[in-house]
This record gives structure tokens, C-alpha cells and sequence, in this order.
């Protein structure tokens, strides 16, 4: 349990946080997209590559809530590089205007972290009428990493430093429905459950990891793609479910990791030269974990790749 701090290979352990696992690393030089980053986790690893001196591009959905962010940490780091752009995952279309956007403007991109994402809500569909959780989580973050990857293959080439993906996950991969991904009913109101549809999304994050890294390696391109866990945090992930976010507020500080833990393993993903070359794996605590089988099956993966696809294409 991470309370008892028992370290890992790497030599940090849960309750490492995330200026921990960067001390001494000098981001220097590098770009980093964040999603959601206007909060929670996002914040905090925005904060913290900015401190390590990493340009941090913001996408977020609330712009003006990602300049209050900025400012907060420009107090704090007068140095910092960030700047704040605005993305909806849930929208297809917004990620391809974000994703024009950046492109555009001509800037490098050493490092995406696709960490934002919605958990447990009452059965929504999304703006393109995918059901919410997986819009969100994974079908958005599918279609941004596709858009950006030449951005990245250009700037790994030119700076010959190699390019990091970064997509958070949750140990709640294990609690998707038991087929792992439901692909004939994602919009399925009649079987809906919030919770297994957040372990399918979750599952989706792996899976999308391990057969992009796959790729990536086949292609020869110096891109790792890994995925992880942050943690059982306290953050607004819960506010669909009032009275457990009560609770979970109420006891959190005492039982659940704080958010400068909970985002160290995505900022560890990010920076750490441990990682360098590590790829397809699924981390936890800022070492390596073992994910179900199912986030394992090569074949789910190859399928849900081709079912992202179908669902990503211009209509």
C-alpha cells in the first residue's frame, strides 16, 4: 500500500511525488501538450514540467479557467513557458481544429500527455452521439495523437531527442465490462453501466498504448507510447456522484494519494531518463505494473484500433 512507501525498481514509490521522480532533470528545450489541464492532475504535471523548464502548451476545454491556472503558476514559476489553447475531446471537431491549430502554429511537440478525462457519468453521447466516457477518454485522444504524430516524428528527427506519449489510464481497467469493449453496444443506453463504461474507456487507454507502440517501433520512429495508473486520487472526477464525492473528500486526505502523488507517474512517463526507450508498458507508482489480460490481448488492441478508426474518419 502506498502509505508505507515501499519503493519500486525505479526507486520511487507511491508516495513520490512529483517534483520527487523530476529532481534534478532539466526539461530545457522541450515542448509538452497536456490535456485537461486546467485541473487536478493536469495542473499539477502542467506546474511541474514548467518548473523542470518544459514549454507547456495547455489544451483545455475552459480557457479562461486554463489562464487562471497559468497565472497561478507564474507566480510561483516567473520563468515558465505555457501557453493555453482551447480542446474539447468530446468533440471530433474540436480536436481537429485544436490539432490544426497546432500545427499552424509552427511549434515542436516533444511530449503529449493525454491525461484529461471524464469518470462514472449518467449515460450521455457525445457530440458526434458516441457515448461520453469513451468519446472523452479515449476516442478523442485517438484521433489527437493521430493528428499530431508527424508534428512529433518532425521534431524527435530535428532535435534528435526522442519523443514520449503519455496516456493516463486507471487501475479501473479491471472493472470494464467482461468482454473488455463493447463494440456493437458503445451506445448502448439499455445495458449501461457508468462504472463499467469507465473501465471500458480505461481499458481503451492501455490498449491504445500498447498497439500504437507497436507501431511505432515497427516504423523504426524513436516515439515510446506507455500508459498508467496515477493513483486513487481526490479530484473532481466524482461530482456526477455527489455523495461519494463527499465522502471521498471527507476521508481522502487521510486514505488516498494527494495530487502533487497522483500526477508524478505521468511527470516520471514524461521526463525521467529511466523511461528512455521504454515502450507498451502500463506503469503504476512510477514503475511498471501488470495490467488484466485483456489490456494485454494483441488482438483487442488491433481490433479497437481499426473500430477508432472507423469512428475517426471524416464523414
Amino acid at each position: 500500500m502506498w502509505i508505507f512507501g515501499w519503493k519500486g525498481p525505479s526507486g520511487f514509490s507511491a508516495r513520490s511525488t512529483a517534483e520527487d521522480v523530476t529532481q534534478g532533470i532539466d526539461g530545457t528545450g522541450l515542448t509538452a501538450l497536456v490535456t485537461g489541464a486546467s485541473s487536478g492532475l493536469g495542473s499539477e504535471t502542467t506546474r511541474v514540467l514548467a518548473l523542470r523548464g518544459v514549454h507547456v502548451v495547455m489544451a483545455v476545454r475552459n480557457t479562461d479557467a486554463g489562464r487562471d491556472v497559468k497565472e497561478s503558476i507564474l507566480k510561483e514559476v516567473p520563468t515558465a513557458n505555457i501557453d493555453v489553447m482551447e480542446l474539447d475531446l468530446s468533440s471530433l471537431a474540436s480536436v481537429r481544429k485544436f490539432a490544426s491549430e497546432y500545427k499552424s502554429s509552427g511549434l515542436p511537440l516533444n511530449i503529449l500527455i493525454n491525461n484529461a478525462g471524464v469518470m462514472a457519468t449518467p449515460f450521455i453521447l457525445s457530440h458526434d452521439n458516441i457515448e461520453l466516457q469513451f468519446a472523452t477518454n479515449h476516442l478523442g485522444h485517438f484521433l489527437l495523437t493521430n493528428l499530431l504524430l508527424d508534428t512529433m516524428k518532425k521534431t524527435t528527427s530535428e532535435s534528435k531527442k526522442g519523443g514520449r506519449i503519455v496516456i493516463v489510464s486507471s487501475e479501473a481497467h479491471r472493472f470494464a465490462y467482461s468482454e473488455g469493449i463493447r463494440f456493437d453496444m458503445i451506445n448502448d443506453e439499455s445495458g449501461y453501466n457508468s462504472m463499467y463504461a469507465y473501465g471500458q474507456s480505461k481499458l481503451a487507454n492501455i490498449l491504445h498504448a500498447s498497439e500504437l507502440a507497436k507501431r511505432l517501433k515497427a516504423e523504426g520512429v524513436d516515439i515510446t507510447a506507455n500508459s498508467l495508473h496515477p493513483g486513487s486520487i481526490v479530484t473532481n472526477l466524482l461530482r456526477y456522484h455527489s455523495y461519494i464525492n463527499v465522502v471521498a473528500n471527507m476521508v481522502g486526505k487521510y486514505v488516498l494519494k494527494n495530487v502533487h502523488q497522483g500526477a508524478a507517474t505521468e511527470c516520471y512517463l514524461a521526463l525521467h531518463p529511466q523511461v528512455k526507450g521504454v515502450s507498451g508498458e502500463y506503469f503504476m507508482d512510477s514503475n511498471i505494473a501488470n495490467p488484466t489480460a485483456l489490456a494485454r490481448d494483441a488482438e483487442l488492441a488491433k481490433k479497437l484500433w481499426d473500430f477508432s478508426l472507423s469512428l475517426t474518419e471524416p464523414k
